[in-house]
């Protein structure tokens, strides 16, 4: 096989290599022009890789609870900024601000944490 052709499949792998990173880092299931804000009671809190996710129960304007989760970085990034496994805990009201799924679950993207009417660092 000439070098020419190596190349050229050694730059093929390449891309199918970066292209599954790319979707599951990129934006594209999220409305991220869009932010949404809830506010509720934690009922789970995984401070594992690789991303540190956040469920609530939110009541909506009819009183019904909607069970909300949310992801963010990894525990490294955020433990940069102050994070631990104990930051959050079950049974804690906070307020998630972020990008919510475009597909109309009850998923997010976090960008924005207030607990105690505190913001609480998500980045560095």
């Amino acid at each position: 096989m000439s070098k020419k052709r190596l190349g050229l499949l050694a730059a093929v792998f390449v891309i199918l290599a970066i292209v599954p990173a790319y979707a599951h880092h990129g934006a594209a299931g999220y409305e991220m022009s869009k932010p949404v804000t809830v506010t509720g009671t934690v009922t789970q809190y995984d401070y594992v890789n690789p991303h540190v996710r956040i469920s609530l129960d939110v009541k909506n304007d009819s009183g019904n609870i909607e069970k909300w989760e949310g992801e963010m970085t990894s525990p490294n990034h955020l433990s940069r900024v102050g994070w631990n496994k104990n930051t959050i805990k079950v049974g804690d009201k906070i307020t998630l601000t972020g990008a919510a799924a475009k597909s109309g679950s009850f998923t997010m993207v976090i960008r924005k944490v207030l607990k105690d009417g505190e913001e609480i660092q998500t980045a560095e």
